[in-house]
């Protein structure tokens, strides 16, 4: 009887992993559209400041408040989804996505509802990343996982990339609020969603309602610190995450396991992902500026800089999920996190050389990029128990999406008050180029210690036997 059941199991499991395989070209196409709305908005901020006769803090609300929802929406998703059906949270997901731009459309005369428009953006968004990341790894074999996540990241690495340039092209050739349309063909994908993926009913457990409060609390007042630069928000923040350790620790069914964090490889997998995306996004901020205050290009120039770059992760991204099935993840994440050393320190001696020096540089960096984000998410993974790859991977994500907003904040802040504005790097004799320099130049040692961080965590007989053998 007991055999019977289990083969019973097996079939209906194989049967749905079956279905949902089906709709994978979908995943594809909803996580571009969600990655896409991260940096779409951030070239028509100058726009909307004029519209709206707002100051720099006032209209980066735009931003920061998509940041805090999607940040804090990816670990709630992750959490829903080891309690609710996968197919029901994202069909949700987008039905919120659409409707924030819908909203903010329509009242795009009113600031207020613009930003509680690109709040509902970033609610419905957070549970794209979040849930395809869980659909992966539930439904997709070790070696199916690898080339995934390939395909993913480089889809997401380019609508990174393309984000700016679009968003550019609509400011300027319409108006900056057209920019809400751009997610709405995301709700083509519902109807194949609901078609392929199972109907579950709730399974057992029960939502830590405070605990998730606390975590929203403790994430807002962070990025509100290093946007606003109020010490309140810190005060806020160290209290909000205080609250967050007690309630998980008493809670009979926590909003994430405490057990989560005694895994060290997953602490390191945390404060890796924080530093590589951050340094990362925060590079990709800086460069658009430096290109035209040094340059002096136009938005047209700088996405025609940006963009081989961003093409080339789409190539690429496939090649690093097919390499990690094959050499395994480790492999592939030295690869990767030396590419992106190389590509900083040669973005830092570049500056104010001809042009073309830089974009090379870019296409290695994000190339190094998309292989990172591949074989992270995959190692990740696989370090995590089954139970806990929801919640896990929403945490992972969420520090990911977090840090761009911290430490471009901190950049920008870096870049107003000019604190790095004297000759640091050796190979930069142009006094406007030497905070730009020194900026990246910085980065470039925090991925290398990045580098040595991975290294320790994951040990150096773990690195061999991935180059002689695969994982």
């Amino acid at each position: 009887m007991e055999k019977a059941e289990r083969v019973h199991r097996v079939y209906h499991t194989s049967q749905k992993q079956t279905e949902v395989r089906k709709s994978i070209l979908w995943i594809y196409y909803v996580f571009f559209f969600s990655l896409l709305n991260e940096s779409v908005f951030n070239v028509s901020i100058p726009n909307i400041a004029k519209q709206f006769t707002l100051n720099p803090s006032e209209v980066s609300w735009v931003v920061t408040v998509f940041f805090i929802a999607l940040g804090v929406g990816m670990v709630v998703y992750g959490k829903l989804s080891d309690i609710f059906s996968i197919r029901t949270l994202m069909t949700i997901g987008i039905v919120l996505y659409s409707a924030g731009s819908i909203i903010g459309f329509a009242f795009q005369a009113w600031y207020p509802a613009v930003i509680a428009a690109r709040t509902i953006q970033g609610s419905g968004c957070a549970a794209i990343p979040s849930l395809v990341f869980v659909i992966v790894a539930r439904y997709f074999s070790a070696v199916e996982r690898g080339k995934i996540f390939g395909i993913i990241t480089s889809t997401g690495s380019f609508a990174i990339g393309i984000g700016p340039v679009l968003g550019g092209f609509i400011t300027h050739s319409f108006q900056w609020a057209y920019l809400f349309f751009l997610p709405l063909p995301i709700a083509a994908a519902i109807p194949f969603f609901l078609k392929y993926f199972p109907k579950e009913g709730r399974k057992a457990g029960s939502l830590d309602i405070l605990g998730g409060v606390l975590l929203s609390i403790t994430v807002s007042a962070l990025i509100l610190f290093t946007t606003e630069g109020d010490w309140f928000y810190l005060a806020g923040a160290i209290v909000g995450l205080y609250l967050f350790i007690v309630q998980i620790r008493r809670a009979m069914e926590p909003f994430v396991d405490p057990s989560l964090f005694a895994n060290s490889r997953y602490r390191s997998g945390l404060v890796i992902g924080f530093f590589i995306f951050g340094s990362v996004l925060s590079v990709l901020f800086v460069i658009p500026i430096m290109l035209n205050k040094t340059y002096g290009f136009d938005a047209n120039v700088i996405g025609f800089v940006l963009f081989p770059g961003a093409f080339s992760a789409v190539i690429f991204g496939k090649v690093a999920g097919n390499l990690t099935v094959k050499k395994g993840s480790n492999f592939v994440n030295y690869l990767g996190l030396g590419l992106l050393s190389f590509s900083f320190v040669a973005l830092s001696c570049v500056i104010g050389l001809w042009v073309g020096y830089m974009g090379a540089a870019l296409i290695l960096m994000y190339i190094g990029f998309s292989f990172v984000q591949t074989a992270l998410a995959e190692s990740v993974t696989k370090i995590l128990p089954v139970h806990q790859i929801g919640v896990g991977m929403g945490f992972f994500n969420m520090t990911s999406t977090i840090s761009g907003a911290i430490i471009t904040a901190l950049v920008a802040k870096t870049l107003e008050e000019k604190l790095l504005a004297f000759r640091l790097h050796p190979f930069i004799t142009d006094s406007n180029a030497y905070m730009y320099g020194n900026l990246i130049l910085i980065f470039s040692i925090i991925i290398a210690t990045s580098v040595l961080l991975y290294f320790n965590t994951f040990g150096r007989k773990s690195f061999l036997i991935t180059v002689n053998k695969g994982e």
